[in-house]
């Protein structure tokens, strides 16, 4: 698979399976051995199974999310997409906005990702066209 095509599926994937908090869906975009950073200073979650423990115990704290995900940028196997939530988390208003950079196999599956991103303490939807 194409790291664009697989890019795509990514953001498209997020964008629906998030506010479902679906972590099967999401899980399966990923490598089994796959090393996902969720924080530039956390350890990484190595393998599928620290990945999936750690979707589902963050999708718990969260509730009424709304996401975007923008346009990826690829080059070879690599794929930088930027994303946009609202929710709550643990009851407070949040918003979120950061970058996954990501690493696909031949597959299409995600081998490393490395998040970075923002927070504030209300709901700031993204302004017009933002994800261009």
């Amino acid at each position: 698979m194409e790291a664009s095509d697989a890019a795509r599926r990514w953001g498209d994937t997020w964008r629906m399976g998030w506010p479902a908090r679906d972590v099967e869906a999401l899980s399966a975009l990923y490598h089994p051995d796959v090393t996902y950073r969720s924080e530039p200073f956390r350890e990484p979650f190595r393998g599928i199974g620290e990945l999936r423990a750690y979707l589902a115990r963050t999708f718990g704290e969260e509730d009424e999310i709304e996401a975007w995900f923008a346009e990826p940028v690829v080059t070879g196997r690599h794929a930088s997409v930027e994303w946009w939530a609202t929710l709550l988390e643990d009851g407070a208003e949040t918003s979120l906005v950061g970058t996954s950079t990501l690493i696909f196999d031949d597959g299409g599956l995600v081998v490393e990702q490395r998040d970075t991103w923002n927070q504030s303490d209300r709901r700031v939807r993204p302004p017009e066209g933002w994800g261009r």
